[in-house]
């Protein structure tokens, strides 16, 4: 970005902040007048607020895919498979048309741990970056390669959660 080495960032793990961290990476980029792109894999509900606010940044595209459902481990859908085939591609076409300093996959890492993707075609992504482009994945249960490949990695780790005491997802804050 801004012709300097782009780097490639990891953030996994079981706590909550993975997206959210990705996203604030995102305006920090924008600010400085970077083009931003989101693929956000397994996600496919319209409700999602950085959806609403994507659509009012310059510079800034989210592109989803994943049915408006959550996809269940071992319960997944033909059309989970295509959903995430159909990220791959876009993010390959998004690293080669030289437009976007910053390249954001998130839940990539949790496609790649349900079978969605290929370790292959996810280390083709990190490995083929082109220079000055930031790439980030997030997800729990990155994979060693990503990590051994990556230049930065953060863990969330989850010490306390209000889930656990039957508080559901919360608009705005949870998404």
């Amino acid at each position: 970005m801004f012709g300097e080495k782009g780097q490639v960032h990891i953030y996994t793990g079981n706590g909550k902040g993975k997206t959210t961290s990705s996203l604030g990476l995102a305006m920090r980029a924008l600010g400085h007048g970077a083009h931003v792109t989101v693929i956000q894999f397994m996600k496919g509900w319209k409700d999602y607020g950085e959806l609403i606010t994507a659509s009012k940044l310059e510079g800034f595209e989210m592109i989803q895919t994943g049915r408006p459902d959550y996809v269940y481990k071992g319960k997944e859908q033909p059309e989970d498979y295509e959903e995430a085939e159909r990220g791959i591609e876009t993010a390959l076409r998004v690293m080669s048309s030289g437009k976007c300093d910053m390249l954001i996959l998130d839940e990539i890492n949790v496609a790649l741990e349900y079978g969605l993707v290929t370790l292959d075609s996810v280390m083709e992504l990190v490995k083929n970056k082109p220079f000055g482009m930031e790439l980030v994945l997030t997800g729990r249960g990155a994979h060693r390669d990503l990590i051994e490949l990556a230049d930065l990695v953060t863990e969330m780790q989850e010490v306390k959660h209000p889930f656990k005491e039957g508080i559901t997802a919360r608009k705005g804050v949870e998404f």
